[in-house]
Protein backbone atom coordinates (compact mmCIF):
# COMPACT_ATOMS: atom_id res chain seq x y z
CA UNK A 1 0.00 0.00 0.00
CA UNK A 2 1.31 3.46 -0.45
CA UNK A 3 2.68 5.99 2.03
CA UNK A 4 -0.31 8.67 2.56
CA UNK A 5 1.40 12.11 1.98
CA UNK A 6 2.39 13.84 5.12
CA UNK A 7 1.67 17.10 3.88
CA UNK A 8 0.39 20.18 1.59
CA UNK A 9 4.00 19.99 -0.85
CA UNK A 10 3.48 16.05 -0.75
CA UNK A 11 -0.02 15.86 -1.97
CA UNK A 12 0.44 18.30 -4.23
CA UNK A 13 3.63 16.07 -5.33
CA UNK A 14 1.15 13.77 -5.45
CA UNK A 15 -1.16 15.23 -7.88
CA UNK A 16 1.81 16.45 -10.32
CA UNK A 17 2.70 12.43 -10.91
CA UNK A 18 -0.78 11.91 -11.50
CA UNK A 19 -1.37 14.37 -13.85
CA UNK A 20 1.92 13.38 -15.74
CA UNK A 21 -0.02 9.72 -15.65
CA UNK A 22 -2.88 11.02 -17.26
CA UNK A 23 -0.81 12.29 -19.88
CA UNK A 24 1.13 9.11 -20.61
CA UNK A 25 3.78 9.30 -18.55
CA UNK A 26 5.14 12.59 -19.78
CA UNK A 27 4.49 16.40 -20.42
CA UNK A 28 5.82 19.40 -21.57
CA UNK A 29 7.68 21.12 -18.90
CA UNK A 30 6.34 25.03 -20.28
CA UNK A 31 2.83 23.62 -19.54
CA UNK A 32 2.88 22.39 -16.10
CA UNK A 33 1.03 24.84 -13.44
CA UNK A 34 2.98 23.32 -10.39
CA UNK A 35 5.58 25.26 -8.48
CA UNK A 36 9.53 24.57 -9.18
CA UNK A 37 9.58 23.77 -5.74
CA UNK A 38 7.21 20.63 -5.80
CA UNK A 39 9.02 19.38 -9.58
CA UNK A 40 12.64 19.82 -7.72
CA UNK A 41 11.30 17.45 -5.23
CA UNK A 42 9.78 14.94 -7.35
CA UNK A 43 13.49 15.16 -9.34
CA UNK A 44 15.22 14.66 -5.92
CA UNK A 45 13.60 11.80 -5.43
CA UNK A 46 14.32 10.48 -8.45
CA UNK A 47 11.29 10.07 -9.53
CA UNK A 48 10.73 12.07 -12.59
CA UNK A 49 13.43 13.34 -14.95
CA UNK A 50 13.63 16.50 -17.76
CA UNK A 51 14.63 15.32 -21.10
CA UNK A 52 15.52 18.21 -23.53
CA UNK A 53 13.93 17.62 -26.48
CA UNK A 54 15.90 20.19 -28.31
CA UNK A 55 12.15 22.18 -29.28
CA UNK A 56 11.42 22.25 -24.96
CA UNK A 57 11.58 20.06 -22.27
CA UNK A 58 9.86 17.76 -20.91
CA UNK A 59 9.09 15.87 -17.73
CA UNK A 60 8.83 12.31 -17.78
CA UNK A 61 8.13 9.94 -14.89
CA UNK A 62 11.07 7.06 -14.36
CA UNK A 63 9.93 4.22 -15.01
CA UNK A 64 10.58 1.34 -11.83
CA UNK A 65 11.81 -2.18 -13.59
Amino acid sequence: MPKSPKNCSDLTAASLLLLLRRYGGSAPLHRINFSQTVIQSLLDKELVRVQNTKHGFLLTIIENS
